[in-house]
């Protein structure tokens, strides 16, 4: 037998009940969730930078980052929100490499599930009572939301999952933002049909129950270029994209029309740096067309303490270094993000 059960994890239920978040933190969370959703919906005319490393994988260097974040939040708050990415699962193409602190809560360790459990509910909490700003992460695993659920403000669904029933039914179940991502293939269509599926309730069996949902009005579309039969990338975040997504999501009807556009991934081939110009080009598009400023609400991009990538185990561990996909340094990031406010 290949299939091997080795332990039994806590319920999301009991390591709520093990690390529980007072009725302060509750309410906190509760007003990131509003101050994102009236941006999605256009009570609010600010603008959404979810940026953060691509992968957690130190908290103290994460906690670091959130704390310059937060910073630089007090002066750009009229114009800006901004949402710290805190990645905790992380999708790898051949499934071989870092996966995050789910499984490793020490990179340079052995795998363990159980204080990986423990250690991402611990940051996420920690950032948000520390900090005051909505937390964002991406759903890998749909039947792992839950212990996460009570601090999370914003939820991706990556663009290898986006196809999947799964993550679309519990999409359709949470209370906030959830953004959908265009699959590598970069079809739209499949995109907005997830959409669809997560705006509308279902019935499904999940974590052993007979779950029903309600649907969530607040789903909505992540860009973040595709791939090609050829291996090639193929951006879609220009002005003629930005155009074609308005046009189909018109013609879908759907609630609460937005779009975020991430700035790395295959928009950028993972040339970190054009992150920069990528996002200067989305704030022309939005200038440009009224339409595109009422569908584009914000931006995602890869960012960290120290810029580029690094191997574990391969020489000494730099601190707030990515150690999955290269991110933008601290110094780029806290630039442009004055820029993007300068410019909304």
């Amino acid at each position: 037998m290949s299939f091997h059960l080795t332990k039994k994890l806590p319920t999301p239920a009991e390591i709520k009940e093990m690390y529980p978040v007072s009725e302060k933190t509750a309410a906190l969370k509760a007003a990131k969730d509003r101050e994102l959703i009236d941006i999605l919906t256009g009570r609010s005319d600010k603008f959404m930078v979810i940026i953060g490393p691509c992968s957690a994988d130190n908290e103290e260097a994460v906690c670091e980052y959130i704390e310059r974040l937060a910073r630089v939040q007090e002066k750009v708050r009229d114009r800006l929100t901004l949402v710290p990415r805190i990645y905790t699962n992380k999708p790898r193409t051949t499934g071989e490499g870092y996966k995050g602190m789910l499984h490793q809560p020490d990179p340079e360790k052995a795998p363990d599930l159980l204080n990986g459990l423990i250690a991402i509910r611990k940051i996420h909490m920690h950032a948000l009572e520390t900090f005051h700003m909505p937390i964002a992460d991406e759903m890998l695993y749909p039947e792992n939301y839950r212990y996460l659920s009570d601090v999370l403000s914003y939820v991706a669904v990556g663009a290898r999952s986006v196809e999947n029933q799964q993550h679309r039914l519990v999409a359709s179940g949470i209370e906030g933002p959830v953004g959908m991502k265009n699959p590598t293939s970069g079809d739209l269509s499949v995109m907005l049909n997830s959409i669809v599926a997560a705006q509308h309730g279902h019935n499904f069996l999940y974590r052993g129950w007979d779950a029903t949902t309600d649907g969530n009005p607040y789903a909505h579309a992540i860009l973040r270029g595709a791939v090609n039969k050829h291996g090639q990338n193929q951006p879609n975040y220009h002005f003629e994209d930005l155009e074609l997504l308005d046009r189909m999501y018109g013609e879908k009807h759907l609630l609460n029309p937005a779009c975020i556009v991430d700035t790395n991934h295959s928009n950028s081939g993972k040339r970190f740096k054009e992150q920069i110009r990528i996002a200067k080009e989305v704030l022309v598009s939005r200038q440009h067309e009224e339409s595109i400023k009422k569908l584009v609400k914000g931006l995602m991009i890869e960012s960290y303490l120290v810029e580029g990538t690094q191997k574990v185990g391969d020489g000494p561990h730099i601190y707030g270094k990515s150690i999955t996909d290269p991110c933008l340094g601290w110094e780029d990031s806290e630039r442009l993000i004055y820029e993007i406010a300068e410019r909304v």
